[in-house]
Protein backbone atom coordinates (compact mmCIF):
# COMPACT_ATOMS: atom_id res chain seq x y z
CA UNK A 1 0.00 0.00 0.00
CA UNK A 2 1.29 3.46 -0.87
CA UNK A 3 1.33 6.06 1.86
CA UNK A 4 1.35 9.75 1.23
CA UNK A 5 2.89 12.09 3.73
CA UNK A 6 2.00 15.77 3.81
CA UNK A 7 4.96 17.93 4.68
CA UNK A 8 4.24 21.18 6.49
CA UNK A 9 6.60 23.67 5.00
CA UNK A 10 7.18 27.20 6.12
CA UNK A 11 5.82 29.85 3.80
CA UNK A 12 9.20 30.74 2.31
CA UNK A 13 9.85 27.13 1.44
CA UNK A 14 6.51 26.84 -0.31
CA UNK A 15 7.20 29.98 -2.29
CA UNK A 16 10.63 28.63 -3.25
CA UNK A 17 9.07 25.42 -4.57
CA UNK A 18 6.53 27.38 -6.62
CA UNK A 19 9.22 29.62 -8.10
CA UNK A 20 11.43 26.64 -9.02
CA UNK A 21 8.55 24.80 -10.67
CA UNK A 22 7.58 27.90 -12.62
CA UNK A 23 11.16 28.37 -13.77
CA UNK A 24 11.43 24.75 -14.91
CA UNK A 25 8.16 25.00 -16.82
CA UNK A 26 9.28 28.22 -18.52
CA UNK A 27 12.60 26.70 -19.60
CA UNK A 28 10.90 23.55 -20.90
CA UNK A 29 8.32 25.48 -22.88
CA UNK A 30 11.03 27.71 -24.35
CA UNK A 31 12.90 24.70 -25.70
CA UNK A 32 9.77 22.99 -26.96
CA UNK A 33 8.68 26.12 -28.82
CA UNK A 34 12.04 26.58 -30.44
CA UNK A 35 12.25 23.07 -31.90
CA UNK A 36 15.41 21.05 -31.31
CA UNK A 37 15.74 20.03 -27.69
CA UNK A 38 19.24 19.31 -26.45
CA UNK A 39 21.16 19.15 -23.22
CA UNK A 40 23.82 21.82 -23.52
CA UNK A 41 26.32 23.82 -21.48
CA UNK A 42 28.75 26.70 -21.96
CA UNK A 43 27.36 27.56 -25.40
CA UNK A 44 28.37 24.19 -26.84
CA UNK A 45 25.95 21.40 -27.87
CA UNK A 46 26.11 18.39 -25.61
CA UNK A 47 23.51 15.71 -26.14
CA UNK A 48 20.91 15.56 -28.87
CA UNK A 49 17.62 14.49 -27.29
CA UNK A 50 14.83 15.76 -29.53
CA UNK A 51 14.32 16.94 -33.07
CA UNK A 52 12.13 19.74 -34.40
CA UNK A 53 8.84 19.83 -32.52
CA UNK A 54 7.19 21.49 -35.52
CA UNK A 55 7.84 18.55 -37.83
CA UNK A 56 6.28 15.04 -37.72
CA UNK A 57 9.68 13.32 -37.99
CA UNK A 58 10.55 10.82 -35.25
CA UNK A 59 13.42 8.38 -34.76
CA UNK A 60 13.11 4.79 -33.59
CA UNK A 61 16.32 3.56 -31.97
CA UNK A 62 17.48 0.20 -30.63
CA UNK A 63 20.28 -0.59 -28.20
CA UNK A 64 21.99 -3.96 -28.51
CA UNK A 65 24.94 -5.16 -26.47
CA UNK A 66 24.45 -8.91 -26.17
CA UNK A 67 22.63 -11.82 -27.76
CA UNK A 68 21.86 -12.84 -31.32
CA UNK A 69 18.26 -14.10 -31.37
CA UNK A 70 15.72 -11.33 -30.77
CA UNK A 71 17.30 -8.86 -33.19
CA UNK A 72 16.17 -10.92 -36.21
CA UNK A 73 12.47 -10.71 -35.29
CA UNK A 74 12.85 -6.97 -34.82
CA UNK A 75 14.54 -6.60 -38.19
CA UNK A 76 11.72 -8.59 -39.79
CA UNK A 77 9.11 -6.21 -38.36
CA UNK A 78 11.04 -3.15 -39.53
CA UNK A 79 11.38 -4.60 -43.01
CA UNK A 80 7.72 -5.56 -43.22
CA UNK A 81 6.62 -2.03 -42.31
CA UNK A 82 9.40 -0.34 -44.31
CA UNK A 83 10.82 1.57 -41.36
CA UNK A 84 14.46 2.64 -41.09
CA UNK A 85 15.79 2.82 -37.55
CA UNK A 86 19.07 3.65 -35.83
CA UNK A 87 20.82 0.78 -34.03
CA UNK A 88 23.28 1.63 -31.27
CA UNK A 89 25.56 -1.36 -30.74
CA UNK A 90 28.58 -1.95 -28.54
CA UNK A 91 31.95 -2.54 -30.21
CA UNK A 92 32.29 -5.80 -28.32
CA UNK A 93 28.97 -7.04 -29.71
CA UNK A 94 29.85 -5.88 -33.22
CA UNK A 95 33.13 -7.80 -32.99
CA UNK A 96 31.27 -10.99 -32.07
CA UNK A 97 28.40 -10.62 -34.56
CA UNK A 98 29.67 -9.00 -37.77
CA UNK A 99 27.15 -11.01 -39.79
CA UNK A 100 24.19 -9.54 -37.88
CA UNK A 101 25.73 -6.09 -38.17
CA UNK A 102 25.80 -6.64 -41.92
CA UNK A 103 22.13 -7.65 -41.86
CA UNK A 104 21.32 -4.38 -40.08
CA UNK A 105 23.17 -2.23 -42.58
CA UNK A 106 21.94 -4.23 -45.58
CA UNK A 107 18.44 -3.14 -44.60
CA UNK A 108 19.72 0.45 -44.64
CA UNK A 109 19.40 1.03 -40.93
CA UNK A 110 21.77 3.54 -39.39
CA UNK A 111 24.57 2.55 -37.01
CA UNK A 112 25.57 4.26 -33.81
CA UNK A 113 27.78 2.96 -31.03
CA UNK A 114 27.48 2.24 -27.32
CA UNK A 115 31.23 2.40 -26.81
CA UNK A 116 33.18 -0.86 -26.72
CA UNK A 117 32.22 -2.48 -23.44
CA UNK A 118 28.73 -1.76 -22.18
CA UNK A 119 29.79 -0.27 -18.85
CA UNK A 120 28.63 3.04 -17.40
CA UNK A 121 31.04 5.85 -18.23
CA UNK A 122 30.24 7.56 -14.94
CA UNK A 123 31.79 4.59 -13.11
CA UNK A 124 35.08 4.98 -14.98
CA UNK A 125 37.95 7.43 -15.03
CA UNK A 126 37.92 9.81 -17.97
CA UNK A 127 40.99 8.18 -19.48
CA UNK A 128 39.26 4.79 -19.32
CA UNK A 129 36.32 6.28 -21.22
CA UNK A 130 38.73 7.69 -23.81
CA UNK A 131 40.30 4.27 -24.29
CA UNK A 132 36.90 2.63 -24.58
CA UNK A 133 35.84 5.08 -27.30
CA UNK A 134 39.10 4.60 -29.18
CA UNK A 135 38.78 0.81 -29.03
CA UNK A 136 35.18 0.98 -30.23
CA UNK A 137 36.14 3.27 -33.11
CA UNK A 138 38.98 0.93 -34.02
CA UNK A 139 36.64 -2.06 -34.08
CA UNK A 140 34.04 -0.35 -36.25
CA UNK A 141 36.75 0.84 -38.63
CA UNK A 142 38.11 -2.71 -38.84
CA UNK A 143 34.65 -3.98 -39.80
CA UNK A 144 34.35 -1.36 -42.52
CA UNK A 145 32.13 1.17 -40.75
CA UNK A 146 34.46 4.15 -40.63
CA UNK A 147 31.71 6.79 -40.64
CA UNK A 148 29.97 5.86 -37.36
CA UNK A 149 29.79 9.13 -35.46
CA UNK A 150 26.73 8.74 -33.23
CA UNK A 151 27.36 7.78 -29.62
CA UNK A 152 24.91 6.72 -26.94
CA UNK A 153 26.84 6.32 -23.67
CA UNK A 154 26.12 2.97 -21.95
CA UNK A 155 22.97 3.13 -19.80
CA UNK A 156 22.49 6.70 -20.98
CA UNK A 157 24.95 7.84 -18.30
CA UNK A 158 26.97 10.93 -19.09
CA UNK A 159 28.04 14.30 -17.79
CA UNK A 160 29.61 17.38 -19.34
CA UNK A 161 33.11 15.91 -19.31
CA UNK A 162 31.95 12.75 -21.08
CA UNK A 163 30.21 14.74 -23.79
CA UNK A 164 33.17 17.08 -24.30
CA UNK A 165 35.46 14.05 -24.64
CA UNK A 166 33.08 12.45 -27.14
CA UNK A 167 32.90 15.63 -29.17
CA UNK A 168 36.68 15.87 -29.25
CA UNK A 169 36.69 12.46 -30.93
CA UNK A 170 34.06 13.47 -33.46
CA UNK A 171 30.97 11.90 -31.87
CA UNK A 172 27.50 13.37 -31.43
CA UNK A 173 26.07 12.15 -28.13
CA UNK A 174 22.48 11.04 -28.58
CA UNK A 175 19.92 10.44 -25.85
CA UNK A 176 16.15 9.81 -26.03
CA UNK A 177 12.88 11.16 -24.66
CA UNK A 178 10.42 8.25 -25.06
CA UNK A 179 11.31 5.10 -23.14
CA UNK A 180 8.86 2.19 -22.71
CA UNK A 181 11.48 0.19 -20.75
CA UNK A 182 10.89 -2.77 -23.02
CA UNK A 183 13.96 -4.55 -21.57
CA UNK A 184 11.96 -5.06 -18.38
CA UNK A 185 9.28 -6.95 -20.35
CA UNK A 186 6.36 -5.10 -18.74
CA UNK A 187 3.89 -6.56 -21.22
CA UNK A 188 3.33 -6.06 -24.93
CA UNK A 189 0.32 -3.81 -24.35
CA UNK A 190 2.16 -1.59 -21.87
CA UNK A 191 5.09 -1.14 -24.24
CA UNK A 192 2.68 -0.30 -27.05
CA UNK A 193 0.62 2.12 -24.96
CA UNK A 194 3.66 4.01 -23.69
CA UNK A 195 5.04 4.59 -27.18
CA UNK A 196 1.69 5.41 -28.77
CA UNK A 197 0.63 7.82 -26.00
CA UNK A 198 3.93 9.60 -25.37
CA UNK A 199 5.38 10.04 -28.86
CA UNK A 200 5.17 13.52 -30.37
CA UNK A 201 6.93 15.46 -33.14
CA UNK A 202 10.72 15.20 -33.09
CA UNK A 203 10.87 12.45 -30.48
CA UNK A 204 13.57 9.80 -30.14
CA UNK A 205 12.19 6.44 -29.01
CA UNK A 206 14.45 4.09 -27.06
CA UNK A 207 13.92 0.36 -27.50
CA UNK A 208 16.22 -2.67 -27.30
CA UNK A 209 17.24 -5.58 -29.50
CA UNK A 210 19.32 -7.61 -27.05
CA UNK A 211 18.11 -11.06 -26.05
CA UNK A 212 16.63 -9.70 -22.81
CA UNK A 213 13.60 -8.36 -24.70
CA UNK A 214 10.77 -10.86 -25.04
CA UNK A 215 7.89 -8.60 -26.14
CA UNK A 216 9.45 -5.88 -28.30
CA UNK A 217 8.99 -7.49 -31.72
CA UNK A 218 5.33 -8.21 -30.99
CA UNK A 219 4.79 -4.65 -29.74
CA UNK A 220 6.25 -3.32 -33.01
CA UNK A 221 3.45 -5.05 -34.91
CA UNK A 222 1.10 -2.41 -33.49
CA UNK A 223 3.52 0.47 -32.88
CA UNK A 224 4.90 0.79 -36.41
CA UNK A 225 1.59 1.02 -38.32
CA UNK A 226 0.02 2.90 -35.40
CA UNK A 227 2.55 5.73 -35.49
CA UNK A 228 2.30 5.89 -39.27
CA UNK A 229 -1.48 6.22 -38.95
CA UNK A 230 -0.83 9.21 -36.70
CA UNK A 231 1.11 10.67 -39.66
CA UNK A 232 4.52 10.45 -38.03
CA UNK A 233 7.46 9.90 -40.37
CA UNK A 234 10.27 7.58 -39.31
CA UNK A 235 13.75 8.97 -39.99
CA UNK A 236 17.22 8.07 -38.77
CA UNK A 237 18.92 10.06 -36.02
CA UNK A 238 21.20 11.74 -38.55
CA UNK A 239 18.18 12.82 -40.58
CA UNK A 240 16.47 14.07 -37.42
CA UNK A 241 19.53 16.15 -36.59
CA UNK A 242 19.73 17.53 -40.13
CA UNK A 243 16.05 18.40 -40.15
CA UNK A 244 16.06 20.09 -36.76
CA UNK A 245 17.10 23.38 -38.39
CA UNK A 246 18.40 24.68 -35.10
CA UNK A 247 21.64 24.51 -33.16
CA UNK A 248 21.65 23.07 -29.68
CA UNK A 249 21.65 25.66 -26.93
CA UNK A 250 22.83 25.66 -23.35
CA UNK A 251 21.02 24.91 -20.16
CA UNK A 252 22.88 26.50 -17.26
Amino acid sequence: MDHFYVMKLKKWKRYAVVVLLALFAAVFLWFERDGAFSVISNNEPLAFTKGNADEPDISLTFNISWGEEKVHDILDELEQHQVQATFFVSGEWAERHPDILEDITDQEHELGMLGYRYESYLDQELDQVRQDLLKAKEEFDKLGYEDVDLLRPPNGHFDEEIIELAEEQGFTVTHWNVNPNDWENPGTQEITNTVMEETSNGDIILMHASDSVKQTAEALQTILPGLKNKEFQFVTISELIDQAHAESRIVD
